[in-house]
């Protein structure tokens, strides 16, 4: 039987494995909760890093390693090039799903993650929002939003905080959610408001509700891709006629 000290693995194995993709796994439950890739010994790193650093991963080690259990160590494939690694790694952590996992982030290359048929098909096939008179405030939430939240869920990470001119906004009475390029929720605005204190104070916040059927039926699920230029960072546009 292999001992733990004898799982360091030989130049000779290195070389053979190349880039591999592995799970960590907790024997008490048999479910992994860390997905990651490397090559040479990366896979025997993490326990050393346990007991140096306070993440998320390290603390779940300590937890196992306290009640005199191990950690499963499963490489699901091997024998790859960098890319092709970060491409099996990426796909396992949205299919595993990061609230089951200690990762920290969600991996490479997550345009091209797990999604339901019916989201690409909005994805690649939306037409593009055409806004004629309508003055718009849009609001890129890619962080916040989720697939299938509800008008009402999304209005609530949509209305707040922002860096918003309010001269500009003051006029603007339709809020459009946006992620991945594509309008998720659209929203009426009563008014705009400033926050004064706190963490978020001198940025701002809107009052309003879920638009009604017929402007829900006019944005939604329409592109507005070429308001967000490769490279562009504020998560704020307004569209006045």
């Amino acid at each position: 039987m292999i001992k733990k000290k004898d799982l360091k693995l030989s130049q000779s194995t290195i070389e053979k494995l190349g880039y591999y993709v592995y799970l960590l796994i907790d024997k008490k439950t048999n479910k992994p909760f860390y997905v990651g890739k490397g090559k040479g010994n990366r896979i025997n790193c993490h326990f050393k890093d346990a007991l140096d650093k306070d993440t998320k991963k390290s603390e779940k080690i300590k937890k196992i390693l306290s009640l005199k259990l191990d950690v499963k160590k499963i490489i699901l494939k091997h024998g790859l090039n960098e890319n092709e690694a970060f491409a099996v790694e990426s796909s396992l952590i949205d299919y595993i799903g990061m609230n089951n996992l200690a990762n920290i982030v969600k991996g490479h290359d997550q345009k091209n993650g797990i999604a339901d048929l019916e989201e690409l098909k909005i994805r690649y096939e939306a037409e593009e929002a055409k806004f004629n008179n309508d003055p718009v405030l849009l609001i890129n939430v890619n962080r916040n939003y989720k697939s299938k939240m509800s008008q009402k869920d999304l209005y609530e990470v949509t209305r707040k905080s922002w860096k918003v001119d309010l001269n500009k906004a003051s006029d603007i009475k339709i809020v459009c959610a946006v992620s991945q390029g594509i309008i998720r929720g659209v929203f009426n605005v009563n008014k705009w408001l400033k926050i004064n204190k706190g963490k978020d104070a001198g940025r701002c916040y809107f009052i309003g509700k879920v638009a009604e059927d017929k402007l829900i039926k006019k944005y939604l699920n329409k592109s507005v891709k070429k308001y967000w230029p490769i490279g562009s960072q504020n998560p704020i546009k307004y569209i006045k006629s």
